[in-house]
């Protein structure tokens, strides 16, 4: 079940608050819309959109909200529950046999726990098992890293338009010295592309970016738990060594919680 990962747009909220924070308590409201400028942003979000286009094909493209969109969702994914799971499994496949465990099968969501447990069901070699699953965490991880290529890359381009932008205020503003009234907006254009651009990289697209790695990162993690459960069933191992086997992957806070309540059960 997926919710809203709230520390994404408290972030993005607490980086712009500081900015403005920062701006009007030194200028005012007057020093903050000085901080406004239209054609500066049109250039920084236009180029950026513009290479991105060159970069990348239109089906990608596509894809990119509903890519971005995951930073801001927290799939939970409890490797506690997964061990259970197995744990489960694995009593009744040594009692009923691996037949039993069809019956399982509707109960379970996860489609990557199911494939694997067929597999088994199957009498799939251990050896191919492993090589099946993890072709699978290999294209799932190929296809995270596409998506998270277009912000990581929306990230290196946004300062560099930044950069072109500020080269146009100050083409605009040396041939036009000799008119007072339009060196105000002209160096705008040439200060403001380039804060425009470091703020999009370093406060969205960038971010973005690394919290879709770290997302990436822990889901191919519990796909790796559940290859690891999938053999223990298929090799019939007892359900004790399947939950000591699993429990090396759980955090080490909880590793150390669920020690110290066996320690009281048996005292």
């Amino acid at each position: 079940m997926k919710k809203i990962d709230m520390l994404t747009p408290i972030g993005i909220l607490i980086g712009i608050s500081m900015v403005v924070f920062g701006v009007i308590s030194s200028g005012g409201i007057s020093g903050f819309l000085a901080f406004i400028d239209v054609p500066s942003i049109l250039i920084v979000l236009g180029g950026v959109f513009g290479t991105l286009c060159v970069s990348f094909p239109l089906k990608q493209l596509k894809n990119m909200g509903r890519v971005g969109k995951q930073a801001f969702q927290s799939k939970e994914i409890n490797v506690e529950e997964i061990v259970g799971t197995f744990v489960h499994l694995s009593e009744k496949a040594r009692r009923e046999g691996l037949l039993s465990l069809e019956a399982e099968l509707e109960q379970i969501d996860d489609s990557f726990v199911k494939k694997g447990i067929l597999l088994a069901i199957d009498g799939v070699e251990p050896e191919m098992i492993r090589e099946l699953l993890e072709a699978e965490i290999a294209a799932v991880e190929e296809r995270h890293a596409r998506g998270r290529n277009m912000f990581e890359k929306a990230g290196d381009y946004a300062p560099a338009w930044g950069m072109i932008g500020t080269l146009v205020g100050l083409v605009l503003m040396l041939k036009s010295l000799n008119a007072p009234s339009s060196l105000g907006p002209n160096m705008a254009i040439a200060l403001l592309t380039t804060f425009y651009g470091a703020l999009l990289s370093n406060l969205f697209f960038q971010p973005i970016a690394a919290k879709l790695a770290g997302k990436t990162e822990h889901e191919l993690f519990v796909k790796e738990v559940i290859i690891e459960g999938v053999i223990g069933l298929q090799a019939g191992q007892n359900s004790r060594f399947v939950q000591a086997k699993l429990k090396v992957f759980a955090p080490v806070e909880k590793r150390k919680l669920e020690e110290k309540r066996e320690h009281v059960r048996e005292a």
